[in-house]
């Protein structure tokens, strides 16, 4: 059973890497981010239910499980996060216009998830505050006055636009981080 985690988490995190290469928000990202979901959760349901073989792991079996499971957690947030703002910004260009402000976001998301992971899998679940915390800190100014950002394209509801998806993109990071951290911490 061991090696069907492994494998399966594994696809999961192929899929991630493929989910990169589509237009971003596209229906084949979001197909993509939808299986890797669906690996995520059959690894958790075999993990969740216990099947013989995963009661007792070795060490070099979990250490494979860890350093997978925080790729796809580092990898896999990035498409499924794009997949869930194309939702959010279907016709709006307010929220369009927010994603130019919010620039960075791939790599900030990718820091976020990785600290967000290593945090929970290590014992440390303050360490998602303080991650968090910096964030918000470092995005102060851009969710503050985003026309002093891109001073060229104010709009009176960028403000709320760019708060929305600073905050929808920041917990499904964060959620997906989570989900793949919790995958350890059965």
């Amino acid at each position: 059973m061991t090696v069907v985690v492994l494998v399966v988490t594994g696809v999961g995190l192929v899929l991630a890497g493929f989910a990169w290469w589509p237009r971003s928000g596209s229906p084949f990202q979001g197909a993509l981010s939808a299986a890797m979901l669906a690996a995520l959760a059959t690894v958790g349901g075999l993990l969740l239910f216990r099947p013989e073989g995963t009661a007792d792991w070795s060490w070099n079996a979990r250490a494979w499980l860890i350093l997978v499971a925080g790729a796809l957690a580092v990898v896999g947030g990035g498409p499924l996060t794009t997949s869930v703002l194309a939702l959010v910004d279907r016709g709006s260009l307010a929220t369009q216009q927010a994603g130019e402000i919010l620039r960075g976001g791939a790599l900030i998301g990718a820091l976020e998830r990785g600290a967000v992971f290593a945090a929970l899998v290590s014992g440390w679940p303050e360490g998602v505050a303080i991650t968090l915390a910096i964030k918000g800190l470092a995005r102060y100014p851009e969710l503050s006055d985003p026309d002093r950002a891109d001073p060229d394209k104010p709009d009176p509801r960028a403000a709320r636009a760019v708060a929305e998806r600073f905050i929808i993109g920041t917990f499904t990071s964060v959620l997906w981080a989570a989900g793949c951290a919790g995958l350890l911490l059965r």
